[in-house]
């Protein structure tokens, strides 16, 4: 079992991917971020059922799809960090992991 933690900014790119679906249908949002929230929740008994992120072989991160979103993360010493949460047909800024993972340390 890993304990699950949520970075300040992967909060926030939730916050905003949520709000943008709020904008035309406030119930959608709703149940997406239930689903959302359930579907990340296997990591706490699974920490490794995500697949390695295809832009950054031979590293820890891993990934998760709930969608629209890509779920970047990165288990550690019975832990998962959730670092980055971005739609799934955004490109993707591997700065950003490197970045998220000195604002937890």
């Amino acid at each position: 079992m890993a304990e699950i933690v949520w970075t300040e900014p992967s909060l926030h790119d939730l916050e905003e991917i949520s709000d943008y679906i709020a904008f035309d249908n406030p119930e959608a949002a709703s149940r997406f971020v239930d689903n959302f929230f359930s579907s990340v929740s296997r990591l706490f008994a699974h920490p490794l059922s995500g697949k390695p992120v295809r832009e950054l072989p031979d590293t820890p991160y891993r990934e998760i799809v709930v969608v629209p979103c890509r779920v970047f993360y990165r288990p550690e010493k019975g832990r998962v960090y959730i670092l980055h949460v971005i739609r799934g047909e955004r490109l993707f800024n591997s700065f950003l992991l490197d970045e998220r993972k000195r604002q937890k340390e």
